[in-house]
């Protein structure tokens, strides 16, 4: 069994804002690198606070993560910068959202999201536990642990800062998205490359976990 990795929150914060401006997020956000820096910068006192200070990816638990919502970078253009580990093939959102539905997968009134732009997310866990659990199960047991379930760009940030999250056997459900069916929204691998698609509330799948957090804080 793997030890935590002690870090230091602040550089940590930096590193994740300097991934997204690497993969392009000033642009899709309409800014330029200084002032999407700036945009970011308030939110930094907070990991610095809050985060804890051991790191552990390998066995599927960070300490926080930079999160923008769609308001800010399109889905549609952030999953093509995600990769697995090592790897070069763009992630793709599945061609079962039928157009028009990613639209509709939102946060859920549970979630409450804090800010419509961006915000730090804090202990967060990939959910192996939950492989072969029922998802709508899984989303109760967590609800009952006081943790909130993964939207959409949430996962989508967590590969993105964590790519090694991502591993075959041990991929993962965002039940904090849902567009008012039975579908929840899921990473997993596929074409070897992250891949978004969805599955049925009520169908377990052996490789398929549910993710959670503990928190979400917003900039003062």
């Amino acid at each position: 069994m793997t030890q935590p990795t002690p870090f230091d929150p602040g550089t940590e914060f930096d590193r994740q804002v300097r991934t997204l401006i690497d993969l392009g997020y000033p642009a899709m956000a309409g800014l330029d690198a200084t002032r999407f820096d700036a945009m970011l910068t308030p939110l930094r006192e907070h990991a610095t606070r809050y985060a804890p200070t051991t790191c552990d990816p390998e066995t599927g638990r960070v300490p926080f993560l930079l999160v923008l919502t769609r308001q800010v970078a399109a889905i549609e253009q952030t999953m093509p910068r995600t990769t697995l580990h090592g790897k070069r093939r763009p992630g793709f959102v599945d061609h079962s959202f039928e157009p028009g539905a990613i639209e509709r997968f939102v946060a859920t009134p549970a979630v409450a999201l804090p800010d419509q732009r961006g915000y730090l997310l804090f202990d967060i866990e990939r959910g192996e536990e939950f492989c072969g659990a029922v998802p709508s199960d899984a989303m109760n047991t967590i609800s009952t642990r006081g943790r909130t379930p993964l939207t959409i760009e949430e996962g989508i940030a967590l590969i993105t800062h964590f790519p090694q999250i991502l591993v075959k056997n041990k991929c993962f459900s965002l039940g904090g998205s849902r567009s008012g069916d039975r579908r929840v929204p899921a990473l997993w691998i596929s074409q070897n490359a992250p891949k978004l698609g969805w599955c049925w509330e009520g169908n377990p799948h052996t490789w398929l976990g549910m993710a959670s957090a503990g928190t979400r804080r917003a900039a003062d």
